[in-house]
């Protein structure tokens, strides 16, 4: 099998899921590049996962209450285990967009509400899922829009969708963000009971005709009785609505872009790119997958190849998805859900509603020794499945010198694209014990550790936290 079809469905992999082990992207490449993608976007023809094992084990996941990190555990465990990559990794993009967190909203349970909203509809028509968003009991309570009156108008709600969510600065003016506000009075979440011994009860949507705006507004240069689903229309006719969702979908699949706060003053690094996106949305109705089609299949796509540093989510799961070994939701789930946050990305509770600052500003000098220590010890432990067999893979190619290690580890944990500075240093390092030896058990054993060695370097080399 040709290396750049493996190179390219490892690229692929990596952006459209969590990376995956060379078993699996030798079974990829065979079936083809653009059948692989169809396979992807069609999420539903892949068996969803079973969630009833991890309730059994975990019981407290169902009211996970506010304990640090314990209520992003269910996700971890679906992150690692899905047979379905994009569909959570779309998961993942949404919750930064409609960044909404566990600090304000006080119970895990109803901001993973939101992450199972987004795997139903996060691949549908975008214009649906800005309306779920806005009828999100989470989203209500985050944005306050609870507090948003007929007679006392809150614009939380409609600030940040119209800044955050949909169109970006410097396309609607203060006096539409006032209008947007008061279309949206009214709803609300409907009163429900005191917290019971095992968690508070859910949080349900409700509209509330008798505290709703029903004068006149001009939005964006419409004018009429307009409610909340009239904004959505009327937002997702602006071009900048379009372009707005690109350049997300771009920087979260594609290549690194300037933050959001940004974009009204900073170019795209690519705007025939965005204007492809963004025209393929519009054509197909804001569909996700039609545009999600278009994107992984181009040229621009195809070429990014290890130009997005990965968030500390893609860091964990990925790696946990290389090595194995994490399929039963074992003690210390919890513990594992927490490791995204100490690199600085806290699942389920983002640090506000303009969600994490992504690319470059992912590393400080606390959060890269976390990744590398994190991902030095998984790959270390040669009992892991992935690693086993990553071993028995060397052994089957019988790599003797350690040039030829060096490569086919780079190769089997990739493929890994390193600088030829960093090769060199690589084989220096293993180059002092010689050449491995795979025919007696001391010589196994010896070889193991010597590889377990190598692979923790890798793992702490700049290349290995690019995507």
């Amino acid at each position: 099998m040709a290396e750049q079809d493996i190179a390219l469905m490892a690229h692929l992999m990596r952006r459209a899921g969590f990376g995956a082990p060379r078993e699996e992207l030798e079974a990829r490449a065979a079936k083809g590049y653009e059948a692989t993608v169809d396979e992807l976007i069609d999420s539903e023809a892949q068996a969803p996962t079973d969630r009833i094992e991890m309730m059994r084990y975990h019981p407290w996941t169902w009211r996970p209450g506010t304990l640090p990190g314990m209520g992003a555990a269910e996700w971890m465990h679906d992150l690692v285990n899905t047979k379905r990559p994009l569909e959570e990794k779309m998961a993942l993009f949404w919750h930064q967009v409609f960044a909404t967190g566990v600090s304000k909203v006080d119970h895990y349970d109803d901001v993973m509400d939101m992450i199972v909203k987004f795997r139903e509809k996060g691949m549908g028509d975008y214009r649906e899922l800005l309306l779920e968003m806005a009828r999100d009991p989470a989203m209500i309570y985050w944005l306050d829009n609870c507090d948003n009156h007929a007679s006392a108008v809150n614009e939380n709600w409609g600030r940040e969708l119209l800044e955050l969510f949909s169109l970006g600065v410097g396309n609607y003016t203060e006096v539409d963000v006032r209008e947007c506000s008061r279309a949206f009075t009214g709803w609300t979440i409907q009163p429900k009971l005191p917290r019971g011994p095992i968690g508070r009860h859910d949080w349900f949507f409700e509209f509330r005709e008798e505290d709703h705006d029903e004068g006149e507004k001009t939005f964006l240069g419409e004018t009429g009785n307009l409610n909340g689903e009239d904004i959505i229309r009327i937002i997702c006719e602006q071009p900048a609505a379009s372009q707005f969702i690109a350049r997300h979908l771009y920087n979260f699949f594609v290549a690194d872009e300037a933050q959001v706060p940004a974009w009204a003053v900073t170019p795209p690094l690519d705007q025939d790119a965005i204007d492809l996106l963004a025209d393929t949305l519009v054509e197909s109705n804001y569909d996700i997958r039609s545009t999600l089609r278009v994107l992984f299949n181009s040229d621009f796509f195809k070429n990014a190849r290890f130009a997005r540093l990965k968030s500390p989510a893609e860091v964990v799961v990925g790696t946990l998805r290389l090595v194995g070994g994490a399929e039963f939701p074992a003690p210390g789930i919890g513990d594992l859900s927490r490791q995204p946050s100490y690199m600085g990305q806290d699942l389920l509770n983002p640090p506000s509603v303009e969600g994490w600052h992504t690319g470059a500003e992912w590393i400080n000098s606390g959060s890269l020794m976390r990744r590398v220590n994190f991902t030095a010890d998984l790959v270390g432990d040669v009992s892991r499945p992935g690693i086993k067999s990553l071993i028995e893979s060397l052994k089957a190619r019988g790599e003797r010198t350690p040039e030829k290690v060096v490569d086919s580890c780079l190769d089997l944990m990739g493929p890994l694209e390193v600088q030829p500075e960093s090769r060199v240093e690589l084989i220096d390092f293993v180059g002092t014990g010689g050449e491995f030896g795979w025919d007696t058990s001391d010589q196994l054993e010896a070889s193991k550790a010597r590889v377990s060695e190598l692979l923790q370097l890798i793992v702490s080399l700049r290349e290995y936290q690019y995507a």
